[in-house]
């Protein structure tokens, strides 16, 4: 199991790199999925039960290893780093941007099965949502 959570923060570290090198590139074409186009979901759809027990540990995963990043990792980042590799291991992710107008503030999280399981579940009742991806 050790090996397991090491190859998980492993794979977390090459997929901050890969998201800084696309966005540095790209921009946000570059990381964001272009329209009508998801991430890549695994063919293999998760149980609900399964699902539930395993974005939790990736969530986690993403939450240990940010702090370690060479540079600060934004909700946007993590948000998108995390639903990329729940859709790698057949969990159905979504990634929410969500804002306030006045006074303005956005902020970005995952949900999986309309549940937010990578922040607080607070943004999403106090946000209005601007997209889903």
């Amino acid at each position: 199991m050790a090996t397991r959570s090491l190859l998980l923060r492993i794979r977390v570290l090459w997929e901050l790199a890969r998201y800084d090198l696309l966005f540095a590139l790209r921009g946000w074409r570059g990381v964001r999925p272009t329209s009508g186009q998801k991430l890549h979901t695994s063919k293999l759809q998760r149980s609900s039960e399964d699902a539930g027990e395993l974005s939790s540990v990736i969530a986690e995963a993403v939450r240990d290893v940010a702090p370690f990043y060479w540079k600060p990792v934004r909700c946007l980042q993590r948000s998108m780093i995390t639903a990329r590799m729940m859709r790698r291991h057949g969990i159905a992710a979504e990634v929410v941007i969500g804002y306030r107008p006045v006074p303005f503030f956005s902020h970005a999280w995952v949900e999986v099965g309309g549940r937010v399981v990578n922040d607080s579940p607070t943004y999403q009742m106090r946000l209005q949502v601007l997209e889903r991806l």
